[in-house]
């Protein structure tokens, strides 16, 4: 079992004496998803209860919602009325404007493969990436960095995890979940030779990252694992492109000793500061490979100042 939604399909079926309805499936998994109740919850709390609050049609107090006063005081037939009133009202809503009343909540895209998922949500360790609250405590979500609205792809170092309430808050707080860093990721540097970079130059990319074959390489299959974004060193990498980061190294790695079977062994790091040997002031890691044969280099390593050259 993979999910919930086979167990819960066959208790819908049962339930319904045998058969059931696509829209009666849908329905049942709509009722089991406690991100979706979540969301619903933030709803409820913002404008609807504000207004009705306003008007003097319900009070609150600890998460329970009243009719105020004058209108419990209303008799049956009263109260009919008034709920048929409320149905005409959404009806008529809904007939005006149809499918806009939900397009916020649509998946209008491919949806995320559920595999996908899982590698988010394990590479997250059952933790928000914004607010670090585990699993166990709020209903975890795998939401894109840069939205698909903007072009962005379910590519695994494009998507994190975050709890139902970071989601549901990210037009209102953009900070950690970088909605506020679209601009960034946009922005180049123009006297940077790694903000412009030619397309022929990548040899690997995701989302937030290419590599390029250093042009001085230390060994053969050298490469930079450079981010799209202008940012000085890797003290300054955002999660995701950290997360961006390891997934296309690792992707390296094996492609790399894929092709060449004497690779035993690699360099990976990067300079910060030119007091520590960096040339270029663009966040830049090598991946330096190894092989048993290779001579020995007191300064290049992980311990000691990573080899760079004035051009790449």
């Amino acid at each position: 079992m993979s999910h919930v939604y086979q167990p819960l399909m066959i208790r819908t079926i049962l339930a319904g004496g045998g058969a059931a309805t696509r829209r009666q499936i849908a329905a049942s998994f709509l009722a089991a998803d406690l991100s979706q109740l979540e969301y619903y919850e933030q709803i409820t709390k913002g404008y609807p209860t504000q207004t009705l609050k306003r008007h003097g049609i319900i009070e609150h107090s600890r998460g329970i919602y009243r009719l105020t006063d004058k209108i419990q005081a209303l008799n049956e037939w009263e109260r009919s009325a008034l709920i048929a009133l409320c149905d005409a009202k959404l009806a008529d809503y809904v007939a005006h404007r149809q499918d806009a009343i939900w397009r916020h909540r649509a998946q209008n895209f491919d949806p995320i493969p559920g595999t996908l998922r899982y590698e988010v949500l394990k590479r997250a360790r059952g933790r928000c990436e914004a607010c670090g609250i585990s699993n166990e405590e709020r209903a975890l979500q795998v939401d894109h960095i840069i939205p698909r609205t903007k072009r962005g792809s379910n590519d695994l170092s494009n998507l994190q995890a975050l709890c139902s309430t970071c989601n549901a808050q990210k037009l209102d707080r953009d900070s950690t979940d970088f909605h506020s860093a679209r601009g960034a990721y946009d922005w180049r540097d123009e006297s940077c030779p790694f903000c412009t970079l030619p397309s022929t130059r990548i040899v690997a990319e995701n989302e937030l990252l290419v590599a390029i074959e250093d042009a001085y390489p230390v060994t053969n299959g050298h490469m930079l694992l450079i981010p799209r974004r202008h940012v000085l060193d890797q003290t300054e990498l955002w999660q995701p492109e950290i997360n961006a980061l390891v997934a296309l190294q690792g992707r390296l790695i094996e492609q790399l000793r894929a092709a060449d079977h004497l690779i035993s062994g690699f360099n990976i790091g990067s300079n910060a500061g030119a007091s520590a040997g960096q040339t270029i002031f663009h966040c830049h890691v090598h991946l330096i490979p190894r092989r048993d044969g290779d001579m020995a280099n007191p300064r290049g390593g992980v311990r000691g100042v990573i080899p760079e050259r004035q051009s790449y």
